[in-house]
């Protein structure tokens, strides 16, 4: 049996959000409803600061916590390790969204805005019929996309392939084969955010390689302080 994983190598996201509005166009969600979300994160002391753009969503976990804390048995782990949420037997208590160390499960108790007029045909026939008000939504790896042999939206939106998608257990789907040529080449190996949470997730994160450290002291017509800041680092030994 497959076992889907979202693999997202940080050193080729360059944080446009291109995932997040096909995320929203597929999943017709309403206002401030955000599966893929990409988090904009500074590391590093003055002068060596970088940023990294740092793409989440839904880990679909082996062990997933919102599963175990959802009192209607509303949520439930596929045989392929997709976790969703069943909108019908939902009832919008909320323990899931506690549950998650991820942040990742999204519950509005007041009423939602959409983007389009509800008499619309895109809000009528493929928006309202899948989401239902008052209920705990998240991404499903674009479970509809998935099952037809397609990949989820975000992955196919991303304009540098920084999302690689595919079944962790086949040696031969584009995910494995990516892990291994990246252990080969540049001698990452994928990590998993908050492992110390316990859920195992299956989605999983390759570190940046460059080192990104700043050229400049905030000029960057090479003058003034890019050359001071060159010569210290010469003197350091820096190459």
């Amino acid at each position: 049996m497959a076992r889907y994983s979202m693999l997202i190598d940080l050193t080729r996201c360059i944080g446009c959000d291109a995932c997040t509005l096909a995320c929203k166009q597929e999943n017709g969600t309403p206002y401030d409803t955000f599966f893929a979300r990409v988090l904009n994160v500074e590391s590093g002391k003055y002068p060596n600061v970088k940023r990294i753009y740092v793409p989440v969503l839904c880990n679909h976990c082996d062990d997933p916590a919102c599963l175990k804390s959802c009192p209607n048995k509303a949520i439930v782990r596929r045989q392929d390790g997709i976790v969703l949420v069943d909108q019908e037997r939902c009832k919008g208590t909320g323990a899931c969204v506690s549950a998650c160390p991820y942040g990742n499960i999204i519950l509005h108790r007041n009423e939602e805005e959409w983007y389009l007029d509800e008499t619309e045909r895109y809000e009528k026939e493929f928006v309202k019929k899948r989401l239902k008000q008052n209920v705990a939504r998240k991404c499903t790896y674009c479970a509809h996309r998935v099952d037809q042999g397609l990949n989820p939206a975000c992955v196919v939106a991303c304009p540098t392939t920084a999302r690689i998608f595919g079944d962790l257990d086949d040696p031969n789907s584009e995910v494995s084969i990516y892990i291994q040529e990246q252990a080969e080449q540049t001698g990452r190996k994928p990590f998993h955010l908050l492992e110390e949470a316990g859920t195992q997730p299956a989605g999983c994160y390759l570190a940046t390689m460059a080192e990104q450290v700043p050229h400049t002291m905030g000029q960057t017509d090479g003058i003034g302080e890019a050359k001071d800041y060159e010569s210290r680092r010469t003197a350091r030994g820096r190459k």
